[in-house]
């Protein structure tokens, strides 16, 4: 794997660096900041970039992918913000990672991310949808005021986690009848075809960033409560 690495602390920017050639990887070069990163990525062609999601680094991020589509990203960061989410996954998502710092800080668990990402998956961190999910950031979203309100229970009940088997249970109603509203909810919120798993990462970000507060509603469960988001998407 072809890999820049875009980090502002010299130790874990070495660090970084050290594991992933020690694993046969080939990074390409590391930078102390996101600029720079879209000439390299359009000079080296990178399998991925690695770095710290700060303002710079979502822009770098942002910049790179127009300049060569399809670059896979993981980006990581110790206080999540929901901004930089929207930012990330608002063209697509796929090939990008959003994680928290600690998911570099273990071999194992970066290579794996690294992986998933380069093959085209989408990744959150379940302590960062967690961290999303108490972040006071109402918005309007087009999609999620087309919703229904019973694909807003749907929703929300995926934003908790839950399978389809789980909300069709929780409905009373059958695995078909899921099926469709979930397949509504991803043309509503236009997310592109592709991996399950991607789109129903993208939508429980949306719900996240747009759809907790602002004038959606209040995503209400059969019960007439307002959901816990416990979401665990990764």
């Amino acid at each position: 794997m072809r890999i820049v690495i875009a980090e502002s602390s010299a130790v874990l920017r070495t660090g970084l660096a050290h594991v992933l050639r020690d694993q046969g990887h080939r990074v390409l070069a590391t930078l102390s900041t996101g600029h720079g990163v879209a000439d390299l990525v359009h000079e080296h062609r990178p399998d991925c970039v690695l770095l710290a999601a700060t303002d710079d680094g979502v822009r770098a991020v942002l910049t790179a992918r127009r300049v060569r589509p399809g670059t896979a990203v993981m980006c990581y960061t110790a206080a999540p913000d929901a901004r930089h989410a929207a930012l990330l996954f608002a063209e697509g998502g796929v090939g990008v990672g959003y994680v928290h710092q600690e998911q570099v800080m273990h071999d194992s668990e970066l290579l794996i991310t690294l992986g998933r990402l380069t093959s085209g998956d989408t990744v959150v961190d379940p302590r960062v949808v967690g961290a999303l999910a108490r972040v006071d950031e109402p918005g309007d979203d087009d999609g999620l005021l087309a919703l229904s309100n019973r694909e807003r229970q749907v929703l929300a009940l995926m934003a908790q986690g839950r399978t389809n088997s789980a909300i069709a249970q929780e409905l009373h109603v059958s695995m078909g009848t899921v099926e469709k509203h979930v397949a509504a909810v991803f043309g509503k919120l236009g997310l592109p075809d592709g991996a399950r798993d991607n789109r129903r990462v993208l939508a429980v970000l949306r719900f996240l960033t747009h759809g907790v507060g602002g004038r959606h509603g209040s995503w209400p469960t059969p019960d007439g409560e307002v959901p816990p988001v416990l979401a665990s998407v990764a």
